[in-house]
């Protein structure tokens, strides 16, 4: 017994070490992670994941967990691969550093880009700063693209060991040097096409453009003084006002818009595309629609004189900008006058001589909606609305596609003013839908996270400015008013942009979880359906709610189409958008192509650890980096957002005043340097801070 009582003792001593071995082999296990691969012209990469972010990143870090060019495998861009996270003291910073196991899904099967041709073989080039691994072309596999030639690549056999993808060239996108090529090639190489299939093409074309109404089926609104306000160059009128002046001093808006969805059927091979694309794009100065052009731009557009159906909105306003009452009706309108935003802005400050005389009507109507859109501005304004006046750019190209000049975009007094109708539009029928509880589809902004907050709170100190505010008791109204108490200085639009990049992203659900930038409990996207697939099917839902309540069956399956439009249109909006972005930083690093060497006034609009960024007045920015600061040794103060002088005292921070050279502009990476030529030399800003808090 005693033997056997010294054995179980020795056995459990053996367990023990057992079971500690074991749990150091556990804690030496890698953590393995599987996301996206992003890959970059030098090699790199980054690893995009979203389950899990937990263990890597703290709450609100939106970074991605980096790989170094040695371990990135065979990897492409866009593969969906399995990583091993490196240890701590591995990581070069912050960052978590990961190595590539395996290649999880070859998610790339087709590359946009440019042909090289050599002897007898060639190379595509993707497009792009992303996806510099060359596509190998053999002879039987060009196609007849020839050297220069923009082309779409299928990839037919992956990397592997150190040798290049192997591809076919399957469409020449543009020949070389054709106008728009580079912009047709980026809109390729973000995954979209301004080809439709021929299933949607042939039900766009079997449609009539003629317009029948049988009587009561629609309320007719032909008669009423309705006009389109839209952009100079813009072909896709989907919404139309009217303003009238009602007897008890109120206001009656109108807005009126597209009804696309009656030709656009449920489940139709247009409606499958459309919500495939989820939006209209706007690279530069070309157009990837939602919709085919016979569609976008005619039987669905709300041209002057001409009949058109509508879904309209009437909203009686008080003068205080209160909505007393509203109604939703399916309708028939005829533009009255198709006018434009330079022109009404014009109009409403005078500039037009004698417009009242020639056209009395339309001239009250413009200024009537001034007068409501003011009353609406302000109502907004008290509520707290948060008011980002970023400049946008307007690029201007010639005939072959090139840019020519890079200037702000004008934003006069009409475009405030249908700004502020839509608004109202959108609002009431959310506000309506929520409380008629069934499927809808919400645009949703929700507050800013803790750890963005704090990012921006020690911005902000560096201008004096103390936020004492938290994610639980942030108020936009608050934001607001350090934007109001900015405005006009040199550093408005760098307080701006760090705030916006402090903002969640806008996006669509099926969970009516109010706007915070608008300070709005409801809100929706109602007022673009030609351009937007969520407008589109709440169009449906409305009209379909109009003839009486839908059945539980026809509920449960609205709500899983509600469920799948809010998805994919998130998705697809956040790609479209960084399209835009692409072919607008494409462009104004082609149009620095043409101005090196010059000398150029601009602001310090941020800085970094590298050097800072100077903003032109025509919004280009360019990076100075700190190593060609050649008076000083320069260190970076990351709470007072500074570069110092060791010897000098010599100060950089934002909103400094610089006259800097164009010294390099690269199209393929969209990168543009500059270097300082000369500083205002003013003294720094002050150190006094005011704190800011909710009361």
């Amino acid at each position: 017994m005693e033997k056997e009582k010294g054995g179980g003792k020795n056995a459990a001593k053996g367990k023990s070490r057992s079971n500690r071995r074991k749990r150091r082999t556990n804690r030496r296990k890698p953590v393995v992670v599987i996301g996206v691969i992003r890959k970059y012209e030098k090699g790199f990469g980054f690893i995009e994941i979203k389950e899990d972010r937990e263990l890597f990143f703290a709450d609100g870090d939106d970074r991605d967990i980096f790989v170094a060019g040695k371990d990135m495998k065979d990897a492409m861009d866009g593969d969906a691969v399995s990583a091993e996270l490196l240890p701590r003291y591995m990581w070069s910073g912050t960052r978590p550093e990961a190595r590539i196991r395996k290649i999880v899904t070859r998610c790339t099967t087709e590359v946009a880009g440019t042909f090289y041709e050599y002897d007898g073989f060639g190379f595509v080039k993707p497009e792009g700063p992303k996806k510099r691994d060359d596509i190998f072309i053999s002879k039987r596999n060009i196609n007849g693209a020839e050297d220069g030639d923009m082309v779409v690549c299928k990839i037919l056999m992956y990397p592997l060991e150190g040798q290049k993808a192997e591809g076919e060239i399957t469409e020449i996108i543009a020949k070389e040097g054709e106008a728009g090529g580079d912009i047709k090639t980026l809109v390729r190489a973000h995954g979209f096409s301004e080809k439709f299939p021929e299933e949607a093409e042939k039900e766009a074309n079997s449609i009539r453009a003629r317009v029948t109404v049988k009587e009561g089926e629609r309320r007719d609104l032909r008669d009423k003084m309705i006009v389109t306000i839209d952009g100079e160059y813009s072909k896709d009128f989907d919404d139309a006002v009217s303003v009238e002046m009602l007897p008890n001093g109120n206001y009656l808006l109108g807005v009126h818009i597209a009804d696309v969805s009656h030709y656009v059927r449920e489940n139709s091979a247009l409606d499958r595309e459309a919500l495939k694309r989820g939006t209209s794009i706007y690279p530069v100065n070309q157009v990837v629609p939602m919709l085919p052009e016979k569609l976008s731009n005619n039987i669905c557009s709300l041209r002057p004189n001409r009949d058109r159906l509508t879904l309209s909105v009437d909203m009686e306003i008080t003068k205080d900008g209160i909505i007393t009452d509203y109604d939703i009706y399916e309708s028939v309108i005829r533009s009255k006058e198709r006018l434009v935003y330079g022109a009404v802005s014009k109009i409403i400050k005078g500039d037009v001589v004698k417009y009242e005389e020639s056209h009395p009507y339309l001239y009250r109507t413009i200024m009537d909606m001034r007068s409501l859109a003011e009353i609406l501005a302000r109502k907004r304004d008290g509520r707290g609305s948060i008011n980002f006046d970023i400049p946008e750019a307007e690029i201007e190209v010639d005939e072959k596609g090139t840019a020519v000049n890079v200037k702000p975009a004008e934003r006069g007094i009409a475009n405030n003013m249908i700004e502020e109708f839509m608004l109202a539009a959108n609002e009431t029928v959310a506000k309506h839908f929520s409380f008629m509880q069934v499927p809808f589809v919400y645009r949703v902004h929700e507050k800013p996270d803790t750890e963005k907050l704090e990012e921006l709170r020690q911005f902000l100190l560096g201008f004096g400015i103390n936020l004492k505010v938290n994610a639980d008791s942030v108020h936009p109204k608050l934001l607001a008013g350090i934007l109001k108490e900015v405005r006009g200085k040199p550093y408005e639009n760098a307080v701006s942009t760090v705030m916006l990049r402090t903002m969640q992203r806008a996006e669509y659900d099926t969970q009516c979880l109010g706007h915070f930038g608008l300070s709005l409990k409801h809100y929706c996207h109602f007022t673009s359906p030609i351009r937007r697939y969520p407008d589109l099917i709440i169009h449906r839902i409305i009209k379909e709610t109009l003839h009486g309540y839908p059945s539980q069956s026809r509920i449960k399956e609205l709500a899983k189409k509600a469920r799948i439009a809010a998805d994919m249109s998130s998705v697809n909006e956040r790609k479209a958008v960084d399209l835009e972005r692409d072919a607008e930083s494409l462009k104004k690093t082609e149009y620095m192509e043409y101005h090196l060497g010059e000398a150029l006034d601009g602001t310090v609009s941020s800085i970094r650890s590298f050097g800072m960024y100077v903003e032109l007045p025509n919004t280009i920015r360019g990076l100075v980096k700190i190593e060609t600061l050649t008076d000083d040794d320069y260190f970076f103060e990351e709470d007072k957002q500074r570069l110092v002088g060791k010897r000098t005292g010599s100060i950089y921070d934002i909103g400094r005043k610089v006259t800097v050279k164009n010294v390099r502009a690269d199209k393929e990476t969209r990168e543009i340097d500059f270097i300082v030529i000369q500083n205002d030399k003013q003294p720094s800003r002050g150190r006094q801070t005011r704190i800011i808090k909710r009361n």
